[in-house]
């Protein structure tokens, strides 16, 4: 076999049996690319977690389609043992094959519990390893060094000063790569032997992205002192004059050629920020300038010409994983927040940047789509840890109350909130507040990207498909959100819902929120939504009007109360938004279920077709999660079902604005410790130092 897949994929031939039931304990079946060909020989893949979902599910999907002569073949899933396979309902049995699938069987060499914990989309490096070295039976301590080494490319033995362990924290922490915990504190059991790094934060540093991070940009300054000929000799004198929140060494080798590599783009995507300094000038000419802030405008410049090249080269592939494309949406998020957010750098560009900008943007949509189009359908099955989609985060929410039973959560969503223009909220939060840190992550919305879809997902934790009856509103959120709770062991009275937030007084939302037995709060803050139906400057006038905002003490009054009062505070966005020209106004009439500028969605198809006819370049998006009634026509890019000649800022698309949004943690940092102090253009104000 030349994949640990041909184990699975094996078993699916079309029309075998139109039913299959599959104990699958490890999830092998939700991976991305057993998916892909899971459903690339015709198959459907309904995991069976609620039987009520299910039973919708199926009795609607399939059911009545087998009941009228079709042909389906169909997947049901259960994360469970083999022999659970028998708790399925009596009909299922009745008529579906059994299949069972392991990770034992695939990895029968190494350590179960180990490999249990990997990523799914880490097996294939192991399994190659695996068929390459033979590496006989090994126990846990074993198997963790190997998929060190086969997996995550760490040769623990190689790392013996400094500069290899940041060459190595710096590859796995720019990639976002995740690693398993048990791995990880093998890893820094094997570094504690090495006496060179006794002093180093490595339980810190080596697991947390955000806290690694932090340990640089703090370091930077030192850093910078040393290379404009200042020395560390006053900082060994004084102790550590430049409030550290982290223990370790003041100098780490940034000039080494093997970390200075990733030190560019580091600062180009904003996971360090630059700072000033006396001797700015003399240091911009070298190498380190990029870490430096000389002139603004200058400065600009500089990382917009470098942002562009780097997502030119980078743009993913067809065959791209869905992280892939979340990891690209972030630099894409920034070079979009420093295009529209800064009048000053569309004046100075000129034509020329535009210009590139315009049209790596069409190269950049062009690809999204494609890949959406092939890969989007089994996005919704993959496991909620990490969220991939909207709906999982309530089931990731739930799982970290799991682990604290007395921990509280709070879910902020704000509606319409595009992913660059969380870059202009960030930076607008951190000049009011310099104690708050936000892990960012990022997920893709449902399509259509508009209210009634998507921001039910985040509530129901459910698809679409599950909750038909309020398509087309949002007045059950409330409800929806309440029922998930409920099921995950809560009581009523621990759950809370708020919307309209935004402006005006605080006192409503935090009488809500203190009531006694609160424990999960859902809040919907629909101010950047109101700016958006309201907006006719396009998108830099979207970043102006945020970044006014969260100027304003509400979003920052909102945060301090909720995270005085203990809850763990996540923030997340239903959809973004874009700038669209107009390519004219259908006239269905009523024949339109929705009438969005940038979808359209009917409840039959050849009505759809109709319109689709006056409007060839739209797409026509299947019902990928949706009620098969529900068949949206969306308008083409960057465009908008509105007048010829007419911009709007709108969303329902499939831009990778409106679908990729964000999902950040925000938490408060421990006394003394600070995040660096950044101005609207997101470069650090005068005198910051400390923490990113």
């Amino acid at each position: 076999m030349t994949s640990w897949r041909d184990h699975i994929l094996q078993e699916f031939t079309p029309g075998v049996a139109r039913l299959t039931l599959v104990a699958d304990p490890d999830g092998l079946l939700l991976e991305e690319g057993i998916l892909e060909g899971i459903r690339g020989r015709g198959f459907e893949v309904i995991p069976f977690e609620d039987p009520v979902s299910f039973r919708y599910t199926y009795e609607s999907g399939f059911r009545s389609r087998w009941d009228r002569g079709e042909e389906t073949d169909l997947v049901v899933l259960l994360r469970s043992g083999e022999g659970d396979l028998d708790s399925l309902p009596y009909d299922l049995l009745q008529v579906g094959r059994k299949l069972y699938f392991s990770l034992g069987e695939i990895f029968p060499h190494l350590s179960y519990p180990v490999v249990a914990a990997l990523d799914r989309g880490d097996m294939d490096a192991l399994y190659e390893a695996q068929e390459k070295y033979a590496p006989g039976q090994l126990g846990d301590n074993a198997t963790k060094e190997f998929i060190l080494r086969h997996v995550f490319e760490i040769t623990p033995e190689f790392i013996k000063e400094p500069k290899d362990l940041l060459r190595v924290l710096l590859r796995r922490h720019y990639r976002g790569q995740r690693v398993p915990a048990v791995i990880d504190e093998r890893f820094v059991q094997l570094l504690r032997q090495n006496d060179a790094f006794h002093c180093w934060p490595l339980e810190t540093i080596v697991p947390d992205r955000e806290n690694f991070f932090a340990f640089l940009q703090e370091r930077w300054p030192l850093f910078l002192d040393r290379l404009a000929g200042e020395g560390l000799a006053r900082a060994r004198e004084t102790g550590e004059p430049y409030g550290l929140a982290f223990a370790g060494p003041l100098d780490l080798p940034f000039d080494d050629g093997d970390v200075r590599v990733y030190l560019d783009n580091l600062f180009l995507e904003r996971l360090l920020q630059p700072l000033p300094h006396k001797a700015a000038g003399a240091l911009s000419g070298t190498w380190a300038g990029i870490g430096v802030r000389t002139d603004p405008a200058g400065d600009r410049l500089r990382r917009l010409a470098g942002l562009m090249k780097n997502l030119r080269s980078s743009i993913p592939a067809g065959n791209a994983r869905h992280r892939d494309w979340l990891r690209f949406a972030r630099g894409w998020a920034e070079l979009t927040a420093l295009i529209h957010g800064l009048g000053e750098v569309n004046d100075s560009a000129g034509t020329g940047e535009n210009r590139d900008f315009r049209e790596l943007q069409s190269q950049v949509d062009a690809a999204f789509t494609a890949w959406l189009a092939g890969r989007y359908a089994g996005l919704g099955n993959l496991p909620p840890a990490p969220p991939v989609m909207l709906h999982h985060v309530p089931r990731y929410l739930a799982r970290y109350l799991e682990e604290n039973p007395q921990g509280k959560i709070a879910l902020l969503v704000l509606d319409g909130l595009s992913l660059d223009q969380w870059i202009t909220l960030r930076e607008a939060l951190t000049l009011r507040r310099h104690d708050l840190r936000f892990r960012e992550n990022t997920v893709f919305a449902w399509i259509p990207t508009i209210t009634a879809v998507c921001r039910q997902a985040v509530f129901a934790g459910r698809p679409p498909v599950l909750y038909p009856d309020s398509i087309h509103t949002t007045d059950r959120e409330p409800a929806l959100w309440a029922q998930f709770w409920v099921d995950q062991g809560l009581t009523q009275n621990n759950v809370v819902y708020a919307r309209g937030l935004g402006d005006g007084t605080l006192q409503n939302v935090m009488d809500l929120l203190s009531k006694p037995g609160v424990r999960v709060a859902g809040l919907v803050v629909d101010k950047v939504d109101k700016i958006m139906h309201g907006m006719e400057l396009g998108t830099a006038g979207m970043h102006n009007q945020v970044r006014q905002w969260a100027r304003q003490p509400y979003l920052t009054d909102l945060l301090e109360f909720l995270l005085e009062r203990g809850f763990q505070v996540f923030l997340t966005s239903d959809h973004g938004n874009i700038e669209a020209g107009g390519c004219g106004r259908p006239a269905e009439g009523a024949v339109a279920d929705l009438r969005g500028e940038r979808v359209r969605v009917f409840a039959d198809a050849l009505l759809r077709d109709q319109v689709h006819g006056r409007f060839p370049e739209a797409l026509k998006w299947p019902p990928v999660g949706l009620p098969e009634n529900y068949l949206p026509l969306i308008a083409p890019a960057r465009q908008a079902f509105v007048r010829r000649g007419e911009r709007v800022v709108c969303h329902g698309g499939l831009s990778i604005e409106e679908v990729i949004v964000p999902l950040v943690q925000i938490e408060k940092l421990p006394a003394g410790s600070t995040c660096v102090p950044v101005n609207t253009a997101g470069t650090p104000a005068a005198g910051g130092r400390g923490m990113e």
